[in-house]
């Protein structure tokens, strides 16, 4: 992201198309004169367009300028929102209170933008329950259903558990 350009002195080029601060066309002329309005106006010579023939070169206040670009790659950093997956053990047998716990706990990991696995358990013979797991995972989906989608989820048993994966509903903006 960070553009080095080069300044007052460090440009190359004979002839410049100089701009002034507000934008404003001056024309083309030779680096001196450039140079030399530069420091007139207490300004730096930026090299803009270096591509372009001639370069294009803007007054301003380098350090104020480079402030300013620092400042929209921190904002454009911090908008990239981390991900994460949050996990939220259950089991067949989780009592209705419990339930509505780890639910709570699930909504505020969605409402935050993050996933959701719910892993449920089996000890020994419970491999048999699988199917009370499946209507509790049901459950989840159903009372989840505004909140999130299911991303992924497992119809039989992973190495003697079930699990599945939510992911919130992205809001249209």
């Amino acid at each position: 992201m960070g553009h080095n350009y080069r300044i007052n002195t460090q440009i190359r080029a004979q002839k410049v198309r100089l701009v002034n601060q507000d934008g404003k066309q001056i024309g083309i002329v030779s680096l001196e004169e450039a140079l030399k309005t530069a420091e007139e106006t207490g300004l730096d010579l930026v090299e803009i367009a270096p591509q372009a023939d001639p370069p294009v070169c803007k007054l301003m206040d380098y350090g104020k300028f480079k402030y300013q670009e620092q400042k929209k790659e921190a904002q454009a950093r911090k908008n990239r929102a981390i991900i994460e997956v949050k996990e939220i053990r259950l089991r067949y047998n989780t009592g209705s209170g419990d339930l509505d716990t780890k639910l709570k706990m699930a909504e505020r990991f969605l409402d935050e933008g993050n996933k959701v696995k719910f892993t449920m358990r089996f000890k020994g013979r419970e491999v048999s329950f699988v199917d009370l797991g499946q209507k509790k995972l049901d459950e989840v989906v159903a009372r989840l259903a505004n909140k999130a989608v299911v991303e992924t989820r497992t119809d039989s048993l992973q190495g003697k558990q079930l699990i599945m994966v939510m992911q919130p509903i992205r809001k249209k903006s």
